[in-house]
């Protein structure tokens, strides 16, 4: 088990591409810390440089208390868990999880320990001597982590590793790799650019776009309250809408021509930064926006609608633009209805319109409003 803490890192591609930029970032002993971000965020590339697979164009990465830039991947206690398995097809599933041992010249017995008690955390014991042509996806997987598990690492490393299993599969690996991370405590680090898993499994989430960490903090903070409208946009689903709107006198906002109210702390920014009469970006969650009951509100039109069980997305429309609403199924909207739309005003996030920041934040660093626990 250890902590580990990337300094000042940078990854420069011999053509000029900068992939990863400036990252600064401690991660905790224990910690089940995530990497979300669109594909070709840098995301992979920061965990391949963890993992000594990459190297690092400048910068520290510490593992515990060694700096490991120049040690090589094998030397560095950590095992990685790859997208597509890794396996090697020739060989047993004991023997695939056996090999790295024997490498190390690990005795015999204390093998046979570690395999049989990895098998039994990851219900694979019956596979054993199984071929991984045998196996099913989700099985390959549990052999996978179980060939990490019993080098006993001081980091696991996971690099998008149920983005190959169907989507009722991926539920149920998500929780039993929440369940591992709690047995083994030990670090893991998670790539992914899945939304729902980063929220579903990391104790905090690392946002990434363009190679440049844009907020770490705990899954419900970063949905409360995220950093920018990147964040804002990239984690929730489906993703939050953003408004064209302007700061009044009053500290209200003015959509399309309605006023809407806004939270408390959003007033006492607004106040303390003299932004009345400004453009505003106004965020909104699909959730967070209600029909208007007293044919007060926002009048828009019904484009689409999507039922989902219990849930309703409607999709509708304000001008040329499309905006989504979740409400409860039992209302059916039809195709080009006109309806009208409120805001709970305690959920509204204010964006700055040149540099896109939330107006909960006084900087990049400190949130000027209390986190609920």
């Amino acid at each position: 088990m250890a902590n580990l803490s990337l300094k000042g890192v940078n990854k420069i591609y011999p053509n000029g591409f900068q992939a990863v930029k400036e990252v600064n970032l401690e991660i905790e002993d224990k910690e089940f810390m995530v990497f979300v971000g669109p594909s070709g965020c840098g995301k992979t590339t920061t965990l391949r440089m963890i993992a000594g697979l990459e190297e690092a164009t400048s910068g520290q990465i510490h593992i515990g208390d060694r700096m490991v830039n120049d040690v090589s991947p094998k030397d560095r206690n950590i095992a990685m868990v790859f997208q597509n398995y890794a396996l090697y097809p020739h060989m047993s599933v004991y023997d695939n999880m056996a090999f790295g041992l024997k490498l190390s010249k690990t005795p015999k017995a204390e093998i046979e320990e570690r395999i049989q008690r990895a098998a039994k955390v990851l219900d694979i014991t019956t596979l054993l001597d199984r071929k991984p042509k045998q196996l099913s996806g989700g099985q390959r997987q549990r052999v996978a982590l179980g060939r990490a598990i019993v080098r006993k690492p001081q980091v696991f490393l996971m690099d998008e590793p149920l983005s190959n299993l169907d989507a009722k599969l991926r539920v149920q690996m998500r929780t039993e790799l929440i369940k591992l991370h709690n047995d083994l405590e030990t670090t893991f680090i998670y790539v992914t650019h899945d939304q729902t898993e980063a929220m579903t499994m990391g104790t905090r989430i690392c946002v990434i776009n363009n190679g440049e960490i844009q907020q770490v903090a705990e899954p419900r903070t970063i949905y409360k309250y995220p950093i920018n409208v990147f964040v804002a946009g990239f984690i929730g689903a489906p993703q939050m809408n953003f408004f064209n709107g302007k700061i009044k006198e009053t500290a209200d906002v003015i959509i399309e021509g309605v006023t809407m109210p806004i939270n408390t702390e959003l007033v006492e920014r607004v106040k303390k930064d003299n932004r009345y009469n400004q453009d505003i970006i106004v965020g909104i969650r699909p959730e967070d926006i209600y029909l208007s009951k007293d044919d007060q509100g926002l009048e828009v039109t019904v484009a689409v609608t999507e039922l989902l069980g219990s849930d309703l997305n409607i999709y509708f429309k304000v001008g040329d633009k499309q905006y989504v609403m979740k409400t409860d199924s039992s209302i059916t909207p039809e195709f080009g209805q006109k309806i009208k739309v409120k805001f709970d005003p305690q959920k509204v996030h204010l964006f700055d319109v040149e540099n896109e920041k939330s107006l909960y934040y006084d900087d990049e660093e400190t949130i000027n409003v209390a986190v609920e626990a």
